[in-house]
C-alpha cells in the first residue's frame, strides 16, 4: 500500500515537472497593433488617399452650396412666376445636395473600411510568418495585456518587416 502510494505521488511530481518544464519552453510576444498599424506606411500614404477624396468632396460640396445660396440671393429680385420656378429649382439642388452627401459619405466609409481591412489583412500575415519563423506559439495583441514585458514586444520588428516589404513593391 505504501509502495502504491509512493508511485502516485511520483508520477504527480513527474506530471507536475513536465507541466512546468512545458510551460518555460513556451515563446510568447506580443504586438502594439496601434502604433504597427498608424506607422505601417501603407496606412500612411491611404491617409493621404482618403485626405485627398475627402477635399474633394468638400470642395464639389461648397461649390453646390455656393450656387443654393446665389439662388437663394436672386429671390428678391424676381417676379411672383420666375421666383416659383427658382424655389422649386433650389428645392430640388437642395435634395441633391442631401444625396450627394449620402453617397459620398457611404463610399468614403466603404473605401476607408476596405482598407483597413486590407491592412489588417497584411499585418497579420506578417505576424503569422514571423511567429513561424521565429518559433514563436503566441503573438499577443498589446490590448489584451495588463502586463508585458518590454523583452517580447515584437511590434518594432513587425514594423520594420511590414515597411521593408511595403517599399519593395
Amino acid at each position: 500500500m505504501k509502495r502504491m502510494s509512493m508511485i502516485i505521488i511520483a508520477a504527480i511530481f513527474c506530471l507536475a515537472l513536465s507541466a512546468q518544464a512545458q510551460a518555460q519552453s513556451i515563446k510568447v510576444g506580443y504586438l502594439d497593433l496601434s502604433k504597427t498599424f498608424d506607422n505601417f506606411e501603407k496606412t500612411k500614404e491611404y491617409d493621404s488617399v482618403l485626405e485627398g477624396l475627402t477635399k474633394s468632396y468638400e470642395n464639389t460640396r461648397n461649390e453646390k452650396i455656393e450656387k443654393m445660396k446665389e439662388a437663394q440671393g436672386r429671390l428678391a429680385l424676381l417676379k411672383d412666376e420666375e421666383k416659383a420656378k427658382l424655389e422649386e429649382e433650389i428645392e430640388t439642388m437642395k435634395a441633391d445636395l442631401l444625396e450627394y452627401d449620402r453617397a459620398q459619405r457611404t463610399d468614403l466609409t466603404k473605401d476607408r473600411d476596405e482598407k483597413i481591412r486590407e491592412i489588417l489583412l497584411e499585418i497579420e500575415k506578417v505576424v503569422s510568418d514571423f511567429a513561424k519563423k521565429g518559433n514563436y506559439d503566441y503573438i499577443l495583441n498589446d490590448r489584451v495585456l495588463i502586463y508585458g514585458n518590454e523583452q517580447l514586444n515584437v511590434t518594432d520588428d513587425i514594423l520594420k518587416i511590414l515597411n521593408d516589404n511595403y517599399n519593395k513593391q
